[in-house]
């Protein structure tokens, strides 16, 4: 298990997350060019926010991003930005697609799906802390 230290902060952490995004209307067009610059500019934002992307991949309608963060980094506003900056700039740069298949100037799904990933089992975990105490 890997930690690492934020020294301004004074913390130890060890923080990843998957995170889901889906396109509106769960049209297919995450493919060719278009999925490749989306996943450029996600690497963009997130060495904005000091996160780090451990993988992505694109299934033609949603993108998988696994990315470890600082703990004083706030998920609403890092996914916000993730998807209007990549909105803002996929409409710039690719606007046959959008005219044909995502009008209404909307890129993204309004919702999203997030989750902690551990490098150990929640079972583990509880069992380590109810172990405190005892010999």
């Amino acid at each position: 298990m890997e930690y690492k230290l934020d020294k301004g902060c004074h913390s130890v952490y060890s923080l990843q997350f998957h995170l889901v995004l889906v396109v509106k209307y769960r049209k297919k067009v995450l493919i060719g060019k278009l999925a490749e610059r989306l996943k450029e500019i996600v690497e963009e934002v997130a060495q904005h926010f000091g996160a780090e992307i451990i993988e992505q991949e694109t299934d033609k309608d949603h993108i998988h991003i696994l990315f470890s963060s600082r703990p004083t980094i706030m998920l609403s506003r890092f996914v916000n930005s993730l998807k209007s900056v990549t909105s803002r700039k996929l409409r710039r740069e690719f606007p046959e697609v959008m005219k044909k298949e995502l009008w209404g100037g909307r890129f993204w799904s309004p919702s999203y799906f997030i989750a902690t990933t551990g490098q150990v089992k929640l079972e583990d975990v509880k069992r380590y802390v109810q172990s405190q105490g005892r010999k």
